[in-house]
């Protein structure tokens, strides 16, 4: 059988950055109050040309590079997504045509904050079965599409980004390990966007009222999170073999201090052993964890061998956690720009385009 490694990662995030003090001007709130109730100081926020498949191919492409791969070799991509650019096409669909991967399936898949935990633990089954060999998964979100920004609870913590793993086979034991999701519906509400779906389509009273913003009830979400982070983080290790002074390092979804804090409690473990970097990004949904994920390499807080557990929790309720043995590039040494393949993959979209264009003029439109 083989393994699943996760052997590239890329992040990006928009070039505008919201500050607390900033934050201040538009709703009741201050610098002191937000990062003492959350640890955040700063988020980013996407311009209209820094969509969800934008941001999102800009970190496949680094991921890819990462790995050695060029976006013909991708056999999968799934993009884990609270703010799909389209009810439908799937934004992954966006992003592969965006990357030119011409030989991969695309699908989204919706969990929310704990999407990208459900997306590799799928890339790595899919593995695993032999049916595949590598899989790009990528979280990408335009939350402030959704922020109400004159909704203090809400409009503090979110922000926007992407991040992006590749996962590949191999025959060398490690890689992803073992996984665990949970979901419990009865506290979808909790946590939702009351509008823009079927059971409640756009329209000017649901505009009027704000039920496209995110609604949020903070301190059942609170208590939720501080409960489960600790008990799916324990429950990935054991079924990895491990204790959890085995582990190297913990990444959390970037969603609040005081929750990664009170995870850390539960789990007797010191906070060094979390990675966090929150007060930067803010939440970033289903992005954070592999955000983060970069960022702990870069600063050699995550190195080949180290056993982590990526944990997550989110809208649904939703919560999870996969455990790995980080692995890095598998393939020899050499140099790989995936993102120089970005003008073939321009021109490789322009080119469907009129052919589809000329076969409806030979062809008619007409059933």
């Amino acid at each position: 059988m083989p393994y699943a490694h996760i052997t590239g990662w890329g992040m990006a995030v928009p070039n505008k950055v919201l500050t607390n003090d900033e934050l201040s001007k538009m709703v009741e709130t201050s610098d002191a109050w937000i990062r003492e109730r959350t640890g955040i100081r700063e988020r980013r926020i996407a311009s209209d040309s820094e969509t969800a498949s934008a941001l999102g191919a800009e970190a496949a492409f680094k991921a890819l590079s990462m790995a050695r791969l060029l976006p013909n070799q991708v056999d999968l991509i799934i993009c884990a997504t609270s703010s799909p650019e389209y009810i439908f096409p799937a934004t992954a669909s966006l992003i592969q045509d965006k990357l030119g991967a011409s030989n991969a399936g695309a699908f989204d898949l919706l969990a929310a904050c704990t999407g990208f935990i459900y997306a590799l633990d799928m890339a790595a089954q899919s593995i695993r079965s032999g049916a595949l060999k590598t899989v790009l998964v990528v979280g990408a979100e335009n939350l402030s599409r959704y922020t109400n920004y004159k909704d203090r609870n809400t409009c503090i913590l979110f922000g926007d980004g992407a991040g992006a793993f590749v996962l590949q086979a191999s025959e060398k034991p490690g890689g992803v390990m073992r996984s665990v999701l949970h979901s419990d519906g009865s506290g979808g509400k909790f946590l939702f966007v009351p509008a823009s779906g079927s059971h409640s389509p756009a329209s000017e009273d649901t505009v009027r009222n704000g039920l496209h913003f995110i609604h949020m009830d903070g301190k059942e979400v609170f208590r939720f999170a501080t409960r489960v982070m600790a008990q799916a983080t324990l429950e990935a290790a054991e079924k990895s073999g491990w204790k959890p002074d085995e582990l190297s390092l913990v990444i959390p979804h970037q969603a609040n201090i005081r929750i990664i804090e009170a995870a850390a409690r539960g789990l007797k473990m010191p906070m060094e052993k979390f990675f966090v970097n929150l007060e930067r990004y803010g939440n970033t949904s289903t992005a954070s964890i592999p955000i983060a994920t970069v960022e702990a390499v870069q600063v050699g807080k995550l190195k080949p061998g180290d056993k982590v557990v990526f944990v997550g929790f989110g809208a649904g309720l939703t919560w999870g956690a996969l455990a790995a043995e980080w692995t890095g590039p598998i393939l020899p040494e050499r140099t790989i720009r995936a993102e120089w393949f970005k003008p073939f993959a321009r021109v490789r979209s322009l080119l469907r385009r009129l052919l589809r264009m000329l076969e409806g003029i030979l062809f008619g439109r007409e059933p």
